[in-house]
């Protein structure tokens, strides 16, 4: 298979990827990319109930007026950031 590339920003990509991860050839690169999309997909998948679940809860928190006030909310992911793992 032959893939043409013409748009010359996806080239510039592609040729950063290929310098920043060491990789021998632009297929090495992108069976690297695939390899992590086909991962993330099914991390997605995998774990899609739990994450709408989620959603659900914080929407649900949301509708009772339990979120957090827009003045308040860099302060609380800061606050978030700062506790230990």
């Amino acid at each position: 298979m032959t893939i043409e590339i013409r748009d010359a920003s996806l080239e510039a990509r592609i040729r950063k990827q290929l310098q920043a991860t060491g990789a021998s050839s632009v297929e090495e690169v992108l069976l690297r990319l695939l390899d992590t999309q086909e991962e993330q997909d099914r991390w997605l998948l995998e774990n899609r109930e739990e994450i709408n679940a989620k959603i659900r809860r914080g929407t649900d928190q949301l509708d009772r007026g339990d979120g957090i006030p827009e003045d308040q909310l860099d302060a609380y992911v800061m606050n978030l950031k700062a506790q230990p793992e």
